[in-house]
């Protein structure tokens, strides 16, 4: 695993978070926002927050599985994550309301859930991304919970008029904005040689999807390179924003089929 954050060019502080906990498999990258350095304590909060959430749940899940939530669609780790990062938003939501100079402070998060047997649990508000490098095709996971996304769902903008649009980063749901929010959850099944790219708005406002797909390919055998790189290339062209990357690789695991869960997921990442 490789994780790099940069204030970029413009910024004078940094409000992204990244956040990895190998006990449960864990990875998460938040874009805070807000005056007097409200975008960084939300994007801390989150990150603290959904790391415990997850973890204390885990271990409740693992010493009885009954007492969990079940839900037709969707596995007992999505759930997890699902009610995790609402309770972000409960104590960014909450911190806000009690501190002016805070106020209005929120932030964006995309999460992913690592699991055995190279299942993944991902969940996300805002628009920060996760994408998967599989076969030298990148694709992108996640939607964005933009205005402009919006549109080009309905057909207004395509894809390529929609990056010089002025609306492009307004946001239609982020942690701590209101009292409740929607979490979008999905799963997917990792290939061993999968990259699974966790980043925030700051990379792919900057690079366009195929220099991030040429840049994970030219370097995907070193991904302390991959990730340095994307940094440099987003602050090379204009750093507007804090800029945030996580590179995950799956590795093959049939070397060790009785491996524990944890030990193939430290594996897989370090």
């Amino acid at each position: 695993m490789a994780a790099l954050t940069d204030t970029g060019m413009k910024r004078s502080h940094n409000e992204d978070s990244i956040a990895s906990e190998a006990s449960c498999g864990l990875v998460l990258v938040a874009d805070g926002m807000g005056g007097y350095r409200g975008g960084e304590i939300a994007s801390a909060l989150a990150a603290n927050t959904i790391v415990y959430e997850v973890q204390h749940a885990l271990q409740q899940l693992e010493q009885n599985p009954a007492a969990m939530e079940e839900d037709e669609e969707y596995s007992s780790q999505s759930i997890i994550m699902r009610d995790a990062i609402c309770k972000a938003n409960q104590v960014i939501y909450q911190a806000s309301h009690s501190l002016a100079q805070y106020q209005g402070m929120g932030t964006t998060v995309v999460a992913v859930l690592f699991l055995a047997d190279h299942r993944l649990s991902i969940a996300h508000v805002g628009d920060s991304r996760l994408y998967r490098y599989r076969d030298d095709y990148l694709e992108t996971i996640t939607s964005d919970h933009t205005l402009i996304q919006q549109l080009i769902d309905r057909g207004f903008y395509t894809p390529e008029e929609a990056r010089a649009s002025m609306n492009k980063n307004l946001v239609t749901r982020a942690l701590g904005v209101d009292a409740d929010v929607k979490v979008d959850i999905q799963e997917d099944f990792a290939q061993p040689g999968d990259i699974y790219l966790l980043c925030s708005d700051g990379l792919n406002d900057m690079i366009d999807d195929k220099d991030i797909h040429l840049t994970i390919r030219t370097y995907n055998d070193n991904l302390d390179r991959a990730a340095a790189e994307l940094i440099k290339l987003a602050n090379a062209n204009g750093g507007k924003d804090n800029v945030s990357v996580l590179l995950a690789r799956i590795v093959d695991e049939t070397h060790a089929p009785n491996k524990h869960w944890l030990d193939k997921f430290v594996d897989w990442f370090f």
